[in-house]
């Protein structure tokens, strides 16, 4: 096991770059870029950083010299011949050969494409403009090293035995909570905290945690590099990135409101089993249910990422009445700003009714809360999206309308179309 105060009281980054891998990053990533290279290959897509978390003023407190190092490092790497072998031969989700030869070929060569880094006020502008293929494939690292290196900024002020006694409080602080876990009856949970992470090193070391503590209740990572590592699941399916570019490029309203199903017709012919999990919240989970095609509702389970955790649930359980499913058969995966004491009472309101999952974050991976004065390591809530296809506004309304995204007039054109009504705006929990 890896002595992390002493690594990060010897500052050596070159040891310990902050991204390591291209396969650090989510597994979902992989399975979104092959399909996107297989449907969209050639729609041209930006993204761009966004720190929701204002107070946190980024460009003061990272080096920008330290910061272009990191993300040229990233631009050298490229896909080794094992973790290719890795991709191309291991089992995901029950599948051999999840990811096809044509893509392997073409990820096997690929580089990520040049970034745009700015300051303004006290934050950095960080930007990313190609093939959605390539671009795509920017997000989890950018976070990573913004947040890795903000982290660093605080932790280079600390002597030795500081970071010791840091590092001994965290993990008695984790330790805890899967202490508290480890006696949940029928208890699911996955590993989903790359992107806001304090750094690989504690990742890696709160997985092992997981695995010591959970035993089989600890169902995999999310992080495809540690997935490797630790030779466990490498669990995703889908995120918001989807729909939102699939609308983007929509020419009108009605391709508009077929959009979102459109992706998912694409990804059914794909996959099967749990990879078919629904995202329903990127324009509000009511509205997507209420005119989803029938086939929809065949599929695994539904994954609720914004808004009242409780309220999506029982949404989709009577979705599923509602269109003949028996909902105990299904799957329900929570995975919005979680941490102990809401799993625990969302595992006692739902098991029995649904098969449920948790996909745990920041407060895995990033809690570091009351360990530093001035709140110094706190997690922070920082995201990386796409903010255009083809040139066309993208936007994200979610079920939560602090977590919108996107010009005001295409957020109110969205908002009729998908037919949302009034929301209740909740405090974004990272």
């Amino acid at each position: 096991m890896v002595d992390i105060a002493t690594r990060v009281w010897n500052h050596k980054w070159k040891i310990d770059p902050i991204v390591r891998s291209l396969i650090d990053t989510d597994f979902y990533k992989l399975l979104m870029c092959q399909s996107v290279f297989r449907n969209r290959r050639n729609t041209r897509v930006a993204f761009s950083l966004i720190n929701r978390s204002s107070d946190v003023r980024l460009a003061d407190l990272v080096d920008e010299g330290e910061l272009r190092e990191q993300l040229d490092h990233i631009r050298s790497m490229h896909l080794t011949r094992g973790e290719s072998t890795w991709l191309r031969g291991n089992t995901f989700y029950g599948k051999r050969q999840m990811f096809r030869p044509d893509f392997m070929e073409w990820f096997e060569g690929m580089r990520l494409p040049d970034y745009h880094l700015e300051k303004r006020d006290g934050q950095y502008e960080l930007s990313f403009e190609g093939s959605w293929p390539e671009v795509m494939m920017w997000e989890i690292p950018a976070l990573a090293v913004l947040m890795e290196l903000r982290g660093r900024a605080v932790l280079k002020h600390m002597g030795r035995f500081e970071l010791q006694v840091l590092y001994a409080r965290a993990m008695t602080k984790l330790w805890q909570k899967i202490e508290a876990m480890r006696h949940v009856d029928d208890l699911r949970i996955a590993d989903f905290g790359t992107r806001r992470r304090h750094s690989y090193l504690w990742q890696d070391w709160c997985v092992q945690a997981m695995l010591e503590g959970l035993g089989d209740k600890f169902v995999g990572t999310s992080n495809c590099a540690i997935a490797r590592h630790r030779d466990i699941e490498a669990i995703g399916t889908n995120a918001h990135e989807l729909p939102m570019v699939y609308s983007a490029l929509a020419n009108d309203d009605a391709a508009l409101a077929r959009a979102p199903y459109e992706v998912l017709a694409d990804w059914q012919e794909e996959h099967d089993g749990n990879l078919r999990i629904i995202l329903p919240d990127t324009y509000g989970t009511e509205g997507f249910l209420n005119n989803a095609p029938d086939w929809l509702a065949t599929w695994t389970g539904i994954r609720i990422d914004s808004g009242d955790p409780a309220q999506g649930a029982e949404t989709a359980i009577n979705w599923w009445v509602s269109k003949g499913q028996d909902p105990r058969e299904k799957l329900v995966i929570f995975s919005d700003g979680l941490d102990v004491a809401e799993m625990l009472s969302l595992q006692r309101t739902f098991l029995g009714r649904v098969k449920v999952s948790f996909g745990w974050g920041t407060n895995l991976t990033n809690d570091f809360r009351g360990l530093v004065p001035d709140r110094g390591l706190d997690a922070f809530s920082l995201v990386c999206k796409a903010i255009s296809a083809n040139g066309k506004p993208t936007v994200k309304l979610s079920d939560n309308p602090n977590k919108a995204i996107g010009p005001d007039d295409e957020i109110a054109r969205y908002k009729r179309v998908f037919e949302v009504t009034e929301q209740t705006p909740l405090k974004v929990v990272v």
